[in-house]
């Protein structure tokens, strides 16, 4: 097992091997990812999470803008989940029953460009070829055609697909994914899709349930890590980033929860030179005249004291956007905070806490608080 994830998981699971420092014992580490990994058809890996259950669903909620009310109503299960097992199998119920659900209903549909040539005249005939080959029975026509097989479709097909050879559900909720697979099935082709493709899609009247349904996808395609073996029954890795989840968290409650006279910038980029830049994590603009007044740069690490590298790096973004104050949002509190004005133009560099071992509401209130004073 050891040597597997050695060899395949190194970014997300240290490996030390048998020594006289480890007591000839395997030692892993988890490097800030939760999950599942399948080593072979008998043996897995589970990696828990250190936050409690119930906060990696408000933090899924915030980062995959599921916190709508009318999200919230049928994703309120997952609140009494116990472990990671749970959380993936509650939220694939939940996919997977409301894919049959659009099924029972009807598949969106829309008219894709087809060219094909046919026995018979559908749509506009190419007039051109008929000449150049009088002899040939078959016509080549342009035509729209309706059909299901489209990318919102998908994209849902995709990702049941990923979700029934993940080997992390259980067998009732294999049941359901395997009965919402079947029901698309001949209507939808399966095409690799990836998490990409679920942002920034057009919903209308027609199709407005699909919203929801693509989010859920982005969890899934984002959180299943691609393999190396080749074949069907191979079962898929189930990992989700932690630093990744608490920084699109921390951003999207900041933009659903920050006062007026504030405006967020998430991921703005600084250029310096010709193929030189800084991509910060979060920018807090005052409204009124658009000036940076805090750079922010989440760090999911349980340290003592903010090492000098995530001091230097916040610093040199604060410099090169003028900006007065700069902040390093830690998820636990630090034993050494940091609170320094630095340099000739006296930044502040501060280390704050946005909190994931309580109410997440409370905590990023609590945040907010600390921020402005």
């Amino acid at each position: 097992m050891g040597i597997i994830l050695y060899e395949k998981y190194k970014n997300q699971v240290d490996v030390d091997f048998p020594s006289p420092k480890t007591r000839y014992q395997w030692k892993l580490t988890a490097k800030g990812w939760v999950g599942y990994i399948p080593v072979d058809s008998d043996l897995a890996l589970k990696i828990n999470p250190k936050v409690p259950i119930k906060n990696l669903f408000g933090m899924l909620e915030y980062a995959y803008n599921l916190h709508d009310s009318k999200s919230f109503k049928f994703l309120q299960g997952l609140m009494n989940c116990e472990s990671v097992e749970d959380f993936y199998n509650h939220l694939a119920d939940i996919f997977a029953e409301k894919i049959i659900e659009r099924c029972r209903k009807g598949l969106y549909r829309s008219y894709i460009p087809k060219t094909e040539k046919l026995a018979y005249v559908r749509g506009r005939l190419n007039v051109q070829q008929v000449i150049k080959k009088p002899w040939d029975v078959k016509l080549q026509c342009a035509y729209q055609e309706h059909t299901a097989d489209i990318i919102d479709n998908q994209i849902l097909f995709w990702t049941l697909f990923h979700i029934g050879h993940s080997g992390f559900c259980s067998e009732k909720v294999s049941q359901i994914v395997r009965k919402a697979y079947h029901a698309m099935e001949g209507m939808v082709s399966l095409q690799p899709c990836t998490s990409k493709d679920c942002i920034e899609r057009i919903y209308h009247r027609l199709n407005e349930d699909y919203y929801i349904l693509h989010q859920f996808c982005r969890f899934f395609l984002d959180n299943t890590i691609p393999i190396h073996e080749k074949g069907q029954n191979t079962s898929l890795p189930f990992l989700v980033n932690m630093a990744r989840l608490y920084e699109i968290f921390v951003a999207q409650w900041l933009k659903a929860n920050l006062p007026q006279n504030f405006t967020l910038k998430i991921q703005e980029r600084i250029n310096l030179g010709e193929n030189i830049y800084f991509q910060t994590d979060l920018i807090l603009y005052e409204t009124t005249n658009f000036i940076p007044k805090y750079i922010l740069d989440t760090k999911y690490k349980n340290h003592q004291n903010p090492s000098s590298d995530d001091v230097g790096q916040v610093l040199a973004y604060a410099a090169s956007k003028n900006s007065p104050e700069a902040v390093l949002v830690y998820p636990t509190e630090l034993n050494n905070p940091f609170n320094q004005y630095i340099g000739e133009i006296k930044i502040r560099v501060r280390s704050l806490t946005f909190s994931l071992n309580n109410n997440l509401e409370d905590a990023g209130n609590e945040f907010l608080k600390q921020l402005f004073s």
